[in-house]
């Protein structure tokens, strides 16, 4: 056996097919959502179509997009964030979708509020007020009002429109931004959800926001179409923040998004091998499978040999093994693997995997970041 050979067996187990419900994917390779803002006026174009298509045609499995707003004046801080409202921009995504699926891929939208992330005055609403469950910031200050129930269900109902409108034009399924200190995980932090009423309190009833937010969409998409949240311990502001400090208050915190219809989660940490809690090598993708039983993602420098905080300081990653990975894999402590920042650097790179081309992929830069092509 050459070394092509042994690369395109040592990775079999990532090109396996796996489906849920009516969806299969033809690979376990998950592209991530990753912000880009190439979308004049929140519309994407045929740029925005090619550079997913480029990712299908590569042997990505499921392409999560970039974050797409809900209708709501406060959900994003910049104009060429796509949105998933309008015929303008859900024209837009159609093409999108056409061509992702011409090449054999999957893909979900990201739906997406930012909440009191949002700076104040922000385009392209400045006028808009920012919104979060409290009016904290994630520093914990007091920078607005806390949102009024009447507020929470126009919020509800715009991202039900999201998934509605997102299933009317083709997306295979959706995510919902859960993760990372924006609006639905800012209800799950105990540090920015003070609320003394039915969305507030401990971290079941910190859940209740999401859960009614799921049983929406739900509703409106029907029992089979997959909904994937993307959960995070780390916050932007704190990386060492904990939603959940052991297995029992994570499933606390699971079950009622599972009872609500969340089929896949989408277990967002800053490096996918280090372990979750004390006393396990589990991570956290591998609790949230071994907990619920659902469809888990895995995610966190998959590929590169470190971190993306170090794109801040304005450094690059090299490539490095993935055997870890494929062990993991092959153990079944998660169905799916999230590739960001690689697949940023090289559109093939699964295809390169795959093929045993190694010295082929392209190593990560800050350059990159900057063309996102």
């Amino acid at each position: 056996m050459n070394n092509q050979q042994q690369a395109a067996h040592s990775v079999h187990s990532l090109f396996q097919p796996y489906t849920l419900h009516n969806l299969t994917l033809s690979s376990r390779i998950v592209m991530p959502a990753m912000a880009r803002g190439f979308s004049p006026e929140g519309v994407p174009g045929a740029d925005v179509a090619a550079y997913y298509r480029r990712r299908a045609e590569n042997n990505v499995g499921l392409i999560i997009t970039e974050g797409a707003i809900i209708d709501h004046p406060a959900a994003t801080s910049e104009p060429t964030v796509p949105r998933i409202y309008g015929d303008e921009a859900l024209n837009g995504w159609a093409e999108v979708v056409r061509g992702v699926h011409e090449a054999g891929g999957k893909i979900f939208p990201q739906i997406w509020h930012m909440g009191m992330v949002r700076p104040a005055g922000a385009q392209p609403n400045p006028e808009a007020t920012s919104i979060g469950p409290s009016g904290l910031d994630l520093f914990g200050n007091q920078v607005g009002e806390p949102m009024t129930n009447e507020e929470i269900a126009l919020v509800i109902q715009a991202y039900a429109d999201a998934a509605a409108n997102a299933k009317r034009i083709g997306f295979d399924g959706i995510e919902i931004q859960g993760a990372h200190g924006y609006l639905v995980d800012q209800f799950f932090w105990e540090k920015t959800n003070k609320r003394t009423d039915r969305y507030g309190g401990d971290v079941v009833k910190r859940t209740q926001f999401a859960v009614e937010l799921v049983e929406a969409i739900r509703t409106v998409v029907g029992p089979d179409y997959p909904i994937a949240m993307r959960i995070s311990q780390w916050k932007a502001t704190d990386y060492d923040a904990k939603l959940a400090e052991t297995p029992e208050q994570l499933n606390e915190l699971l079950s009622p998004l599972v009872k609500a219809g969340v089929d896949i989660f989408h277990c967002s940490t800053r490096r996918f091998w280090e372990p979750a809690f004390e006393g396990s090598s589990l991570n956290l993708a591998g609790w949230v499978k071994k907990l619920t039983g659902k469809t888990t993602i895995t995610v966190g420098s998959v590929g590169l040999d470190n971190e993306f905080t170090n794109l801040y300081e304005g450094k690059g990653a090299n490539h490095t093994d993935i055997s870890e990975l494929l062990d993991r894999l092959d153990n079944q402590e998660f169905d799916l693997v999230a590739v960001g920042r690689a697949l940023l650097a090289d559109p093939a790179w699964a295809t390169k995997i795959r093929e045993g081309k190694l010295n082929e992929l392209q190593a990560f830069s800050t350059e990159a970041v900057g063309t996102l092509y």
